[in-house]
């Protein structure tokens, strides 16, 4: 995707994005312990697990914000372990945090150009356009300050960001944190959309645990650490013995 229009047609593919023993420490604090898992081109993948599982350092160590202890990270079969955040983002992986951290003060436009900012053809328009075209309200509103965008908006605008990159894997996570039922119930949508339109290869970090697993394809759980149970979505919501155990529902 990183060199295709973002109205391009899907094609599904083999494992894009893997993840091999990895782990991470916090001092004397494991965060993440000898996590393993694939990432098919084109799946939509949710990250679930409690508070302190390890979901947040996983997208972290991921794109190089936080260094991994061990294993190895291969994006389309180049090991990006010990790549710097910048390299990573180059090399297509993109990550929307928690909150999203749009710039309040820039307006929609402005932030959308930050997102262009590590391509070497970041004057080139054609994705500002494209970006414009999947995230309606923003064009409206490309002259406000990000500040005045409600909730849900702010988070199609830090989605919208990230895909200026054009990355081939979008990380995001918690999506839906802090956003009423309906607006979280349209970003999980809104999400599903975006990779049927574009093929774009997505990993959803989410503690609303059965939202995600309704509208994804695979899901990974994890626990203090460790993948705990992992499976195609809709056998994880019909399994209650993981949904009880460490999804809470």
């Amino acid at each position: 995707m990183s060199d295709a229009p973002l109205n391009s047609t899907p094609q599904t593919g083999e494992t894009l994005l893997s993840v091999e023993g990895l782990s991470a420490s916090y001092g004397a604090v494991r965060a993440l312990d000898e996590v393993s898992l694939n990432v098919p081109e084109r799946g939509l993948c949710a990250v679930l697990g409690a508070n302190g599982a390890g979901k947040t350092t996983l997208l972290r160590t991921l794109t190089g914000l936080h260094r991994a202890t061990s294993g190895k990270v291969r994006l389309a079969g180049e090991d990006i372990t010990r790549l710097p955040t910048e390299k990573v983002i180059t090399r297509g992986l993109a990550h929307v945090p928690e909150g999203g951290g749009v710039i309040i003060e820039l307006t929609v436009e402005e932030n959308l150009r930050l997102g262009a900012l590590w391509r070497s053809d970041r004057r080139d328009r054609t994705t500002l356009d494209e970006v414009m075209d999947l995230f309606p309200p923003l064009v409206e509103r490309r002259s406000r300050p990000a500040g005045t965008l409600s909730g849900g908006e702010r988070q199609m605008l830090a989605i919208g960001r990230a895909l200026m990159a054009r990355p081939k894997v979008l990380l995001l996570d918690e999506p839906s944190l802090g956003l009423a039922p309906l607006i979280t119930k349209q970003i999980f949508s809104l999400l599903r959309d975006l990779r049927d339109r574009t093929g774009l290869t997505v990993v959803l970090v989410e503690q609303n645990a059965a939202g995600a697993l309704s509208v994804t394809d695979h899901g990974f759980v994890l626990n203090q650490g460790r993948v705990a149970a992992e499976g195609p979505s809709d056998g994880l919501l019909a399994d209650d013995r993981t949904r009880h155990a460490y999804l809470g529902f």
